[in-house]
This record gives C-alpha cells, structure tokens and sequence, in this order.
C-alpha cells in the first residue's frame, strides 16, 4: 500500500487464516467443555490454582517442558502418569477430532495448550491435560495458505466503503496505471485487522467492515470476475500503515533506529529496525526503469531501457500473484515478487544521505514505529514521483506469515 506503506500491493498478504489464531483464542477443556473465553480463563486462574498457559515448547527434559508462553514467560510443564495429551490440526477450533499423541513425539517448536495447577512454589504447572498443535503442521497449513493468497488473492489502497451495499472499493498498484476492483464481502467473508503496533499477522484480530477506511491497505482473497473488475471475498485483511520516503538523516545501529526526513510531511521519523523487518536495496538499473514506468513510459520500453543486471529480477520477469489462477495481465509485472527475490540488506549497508521509501506499523504512544518493509537505492524513483506516487509499488504486509509470502514467509 502506501508509500507507500504497508501500502504494497500490499502486502504479502498475511498469512489470512492464521495456523495459529484459533488455537491460541480457545481455552478448552479436553473432557469435551464448551470454549471458555481468556479473559474468564484468566479470572478462574485468579481465584484458584487452575493454570492454562499457551505456547511454544522451547525444550523437554525428562517429564518436563519449558514452554516459551504467548507473553513471553518461560513455563516449566511438568508430565505426570495422569495427564491426557492429544493432538490437534491447525485451525481446528474445538477438540471433537483429536487424536492421542505421546510425550516423546512433542518436540521443540510445537505448540501447546495445557490445562492444570500451578505447583505449590507457584514456578511450574502440573498438567493434567495438554493439547498440542505440530510444528511440521503449522508449517503444512502456511505453505497452503501462502499458496491460497498467491493464486486467489490481490492487494491495494482502499478507496471507498459502502457498508449498506458490502463492498470495498481498491486502488491496485501494480506498476502503471491504478485498476480499481470492487470487493464484495458477504456474512461467511473472515475479517482480520492488524494492530497499530504490530508486523505480524499472528497479532492480527477479527475485524468488522467499520473499521476498514479510505486509505487503508487491504489484501483479499476469492474469486474473481472474468474481467478482473470484482473479487467476491473469502477472507480479508486490512490495516492502517505509515508511508514514508526520504533522505536518511541519521543512523544509531545500537538501537537499530534510523531517522528519516520524510518529504511529504517535511518531518524527521524515527523507526525502529526488528528481526522481521525487511530490507532491499534496489540496483540502480531497476531502480531506473521504476521511475521510467511511474513517468509514464510504455512497459516495454522500460524493462529494456536499461541493460539487466545479473541475478537481478526484472520488473515484468517474475510471475504475478494477484490475478485469479495467478495470473496478470502481461505486462503487469510483480514488483513485490521481484523485492522478495532480491539479497537481503542490513542497517550497515545505509548511509546517511541515502533516499528510503518505508512500509511502517502506524505505532502507538508505547510503541516506536516499527519499519515492516525499508527499500533502499530509491533515488530516481522518489525524483520520478516527488508527490508520493511512488509509495504504491511497495506491501507492508508482515514477514511472519503474511499472505502470498512475497516478504519470506514466517520467521
């Protein structure tokens, strides 16, 4: 989306039904009970010793596991006689189709649901019941989905939404001329919003239409008209993100900050640089053909205004993701897909002076803002489009299972 921030075609596209979302949001009880909400789990803890922490196995040790919780607490689980394990698939939202699963087949990675009491020093749980979701599962189910959003999804910039008749209207940003695209959203479409100071899809929430406004980005997933015009959705996710491009004013790689004059709002930005933050840094070439194609120039003429760089992806060589079947018309060219395939770059190959364009998180007044996409070597394309044209060509979405993994795929 934007530039554009998350404004790439936009993103990836998270990963749209996340493996994990539903399994982490159920608190059930293994004997067969109805879901019990987190926020009631969380006040039955409070009254008794019940403990239902959710997480990652960070290692197992005999009969015990260190479990790496949701909140980032490290758990140690302790396995007796008496506790029931059982295994269930990504997705599934309640436990009608587990299968038992031994301690032995747990393993670094996977993750558990467990149910029990906290032990008398109040620093492990006992558990009395555990539900584990398979890494190698997850990982199945991200793969398809990712697959899902490269055949079936695309992406833009919202332009307008009619809550009375269900549609969204977006602005794609393939390179050259914006195509606008109707989605239809109907009772079955998912909705998921990213939160204003996250990257990652898994921290996305269920969304309602009222929350969807001109200017957000958005990726959706369906089926698509003969024509390319309308997208009736199956899934959809959204999010408001921060564009920004500019000169780079100063660079701190002990704080992995850097500090950007942003030329539309005139202003200094400080982001922040995380682990799942990606960053490219265009040939110059490439970069020269970006600018021909955003001033205007005919699409042939500028894939061959320059002469390829080796191992540099073309713009119009890498098969596109946004069309139905995963196909574009040609031409269109993936820029995403291109980025994606290109050498990853670090805080130390920027300097200061060097033109950014970013895709950010918008970040809240506890949280910096948190660079998702940093694309370097920019300087023709921001001379091409010095209004902020430019910020369509690039997609905020996050690097940990967005949809269509054009930024890598989870982390």
């Amino acid at each position: 989306m934007p530039l554009i921030a998350k404004g790439r075609e936009l993103f990836v596209g998270p990963l749209c039904t996340c493996a994990l979302a539903s399994f982490i949001g159920i608190f059930v009880d293994v004997r067969g009970a109805a879901p019990v909400p987190p926020q009631a789990a969380q006040q039955t803890s409070a009254q008794t010793s019940a403990a239902r922490p959710v997480g990652t196995i960070k290692s197992i040790s005999g009969n015990t596991i260190t479990l790496t919780t949701d909140a980032g607490v490290d758990v140690n689980i302790v396995i007796r006689d008496g506790t029931r394990l059982v295994r269930v698939g990504p997705g599934q939202k309640d436990l009608k189709d587990t299968s038992p699963i031994q301690l032995q087949e747990l393993q670094a990675g996977d993750r558990l649901l467990i149910r029990g009491n906290l032990s008398e020093d109040g620093k492990s749980v006992i558990a009395a019941s555990i539900v584990a979701m398979k890494k190698a599962d997850i990982a199945e189910k991200q793969a398809h989905e990712r697959e899902e959003w490269q055949k079936h999804g695309l992406g833009g910039l919202v332009n307008s939404v009619d809550p009375a008749a269900g549609t969204i209207t977006i602005a794609t940003n393939a390179l050259g001329p914006n195509k606008d695209v109707v989605i239809h959203i109907s009772k079955e479409t998912i909705l998921r919003r990213y939160a204003p100071d996250s990257v990652k899809f898994d921290e996305a929430k269920p969304g309602a239409l009222a929350e969807i406004k001109a200017g957000d980005q958005l990726r959706a997933r369906g089926t698509r008209s003969a024509d390319g015009g309308e997208l009736t959705a199956e899934e959809i996710v959204s999010g408001s993100f921060r564009n920004i491009a500019g000169p780079i004013t100063a660079i701190d790689p002990a704080t992995s900050t850097i500090s950007v004059q942003d030329l539309l709002s005139k202003k200094i930005v400080a982001v922040k640089i995380t682990a799942d933050s990606q960053l490219r840094k265009l040939p110059p070439a490439m970069a020269q053909r970006i600018a021909m194609r955003l001033g205007g120039a005919p699409a042939d003429a500028a894939s061959n205004a320059t002469a390829p760089v080796s191992g540099t992806p073309r713009i119009g060589d890498v098969p596109a993701g946004g069309g139905q079947g995963g196909s574009r018309p040609a031409g269109g060219g993936d820029f995403q897909q291109a980025i994606s395939h290109m050498p990853p770059a670090s805080i130390s190959d920027l300097q200061k002076g060097d033109a950014v364009m970013i895709v950010a998180t918008q970040g809240t007044q506890e949280a910096k803002i948190t660079v998702i996409t940093l694309l370097g070597g920019v300087e023709a394309i921001l001379e091409a489009s010095p209004k902020g044209g430019s910020s369509t060509i690039l997609s905020p979405w996050s690097l940990s299972g967005a949809p269509g993994g054009d930024a890598g795929g989870p982390q």
